[in-house]
Parts: structure tokens; C-alpha cells; sequence
């Protein structure tokens, strides 16, 4: 049998995408996610899938998704953490509290909990080791406009990447972040029709196929546990980045 990995928000987007690549390419994959109908579609169409419905946010659901990946396959060799949400752009003011623990939760809380989830089965494991991929984002580099809650949490999952890194060391588990722009998913739908820009304006932006970033993230698990991408930008070439505001 293949490697394994467990994809969080596997059931659509960008981890469906990246489910998908890594099924052909012969991987076991589990498909974690909060709709358990959605994770279940996924995961029964194909006999190397795995359903795994839970919420990130929730320790205890986490656990035993891990769990049962670890009784049905005896390892884990990589995860690749992915779940996230964005909050419509406002002004920072405008923005509920509530919208900013519900992002910060999911995006930056509940990668840390996937990611203990997957750390504590690796370094116990034989032979020990495996590997961690965190979804960031450009966003982790520049912000757009009214995007405190997103940008903070992105942010935040590059010092949890680099620490990662450096506590994985001694267990032979490396951790790698890839930072995308403008995937073409149904979250960036809105790309296509318009959206705010820095100077006030709204302008259409480019965008790529997110067959793209799932080629990405299969390059970067399947190389060798000595050898790690520690950070790729994978993104639509013309998308107002560089220079951004």
C-alpha cells in the first residue's frame, strides 16, 4: 500500500482537489471534515479514502479521527492542514468579534490541533517520523484590505509552521507551508466577478486552477522525510501580490 495523509477540509476546495491527486497517485487518504454526508461522498467513491467527519475545533473529535486512522492504516505519514474560513472584508471596527474567534478558531486553533493530533502518533510511530503541511496563504505575507481576522490567523500559522519545524526535529517530522493566491475554488469565486482592492476600487483578479496547488502539496509530501519545502507560493502570476497597497 501507498503513504498515508489526512486532508481537513478534504471534501471540497482546494483539500478536494488535493484529495483527489492524492488517491491517483496511489496514496491512502483520510477526508476530514464537519459535514459527515459530504465527507462520507468523498470518501466512498474511492477504495483508498477514509471518512473521517469531525471539527477541527474540537479536541476530542480530532482524537478520535487520528485514531482511527492509526487502527485502519498503522501510520500516519503526513498531514496536510487545510480547513480554514475568510470573513467578509470591513474595516476592523466593523468586524464582529465573534467573526474573529470563529476565524481565528478554525484556521489557527484548530491547525494547531491537527497538527498535535498528527505530531504525538508520528514521533511514536515505527519508524518514527512523518510530515506536517499547513495551508497559509499570500495572506501570511501581505493583507488585503479588511482582512484582520484572515491575515492575523495566517500569520499566526507561519510561527506555528517554523516552530513545528524545530520541535519535529528530533522525531524526524518535518513541517512545510504552502501559501496560495487566488485558487480557483468556490471561495474565489468572487475573484472572477470583483473584489475590493487597497485604492478603494473593485477589480476582477486573475485566477489559476487549483490543480495546481494539489500538484504543489503532492511534490512537497512525497519527498523524503531528509528533505523539506519549508515554504512555496503557489499563485495566479498576474494577481495584484507584490507590491500589494
Amino acid at each position: 500500500m501507498g503513504q498515508s495523509i489526512i486532508i481537513t477540509g478534504g471534501a471540497r476546495g482546494i483539500g478536494k482537489a488535493c484529495a483527489q491527486v492524492f488517491l491517483d497517485a496511489g496514496w491512502r487518504v483520510g477526508i476530514v471534515g464537519r459535514t459527515p454526508e459530504s465527507v462520507a461522498e468523498m470518501a466512498d467513491s474511492h477504495d483508498n479514502a477514509l471518512a473521517l467527519p469531525c471539527d477541527v475545533v474540537d479536541e476530542a473529535q480530532v482524537d478520535a479521527a487520528f485514531d482511527k486512522a492509526v487502527a485502519e492504516w498503522g501510520r500516519i505519514d503526513a498531514l496536510f492542514n487545510n480547513a480554514g474560513v475568510s470573513v467578509m472584508g470591513a474595516p476592523v471596527d466593523e468586524i464582529s468579534v465573534a467573526d474573529w474567534r470563529r476565524c481565528i478558531d478554525i484556521n489557527l486553533t484548530g491547525s494547531f490541533i491537527c497538527a498535535r493530533a498528527a505530531f504525538a502518533r508520528m514521533r511514536r510511530q515505527d519508524p518514527m517520523g512523518g510530515r506536517i503541511i499547513n495551508n497559509g496563504s499570500v495572506s501570511a505575507y501581505v493583507p488585503r484590505w479588511g482582512s484582520a481576522p484572515y491575515t492575523a490567523s495566517k500569520h499566526a500559522i507561519t510561527g506555528l509552521t517554523r516552530s513545528l519545524s524545530l520541535d519535529g526535529r528530533p522525531y524526524n517530522i518535518a513541517c512545510g507551508q504552502i501559501d496560495i493566491g487566488n485558487a480557483l475554488t468556490d471561495m474565489a469565486q468572487k475573484m472572477t466577478k470583483g473584489v475590493p482592492q487597497a485604492d478603494g476600487s473593485i477589480a476582477v483578479e486573475p485566477v489559476m486552477d487549483v490543480a495546481h496547488v494539489a500538484s504543489s502539496v503532492l511534490h512537497m509530501a512525497s519527498l523524503p522525510l531528509g528533505a523539506n519545502v519549508q515554504f512555496m507560493t503557489v499563485m495566479a502570476s498576474a494577481m495584484p501580490y507584490i507590491g500589494r497597497g
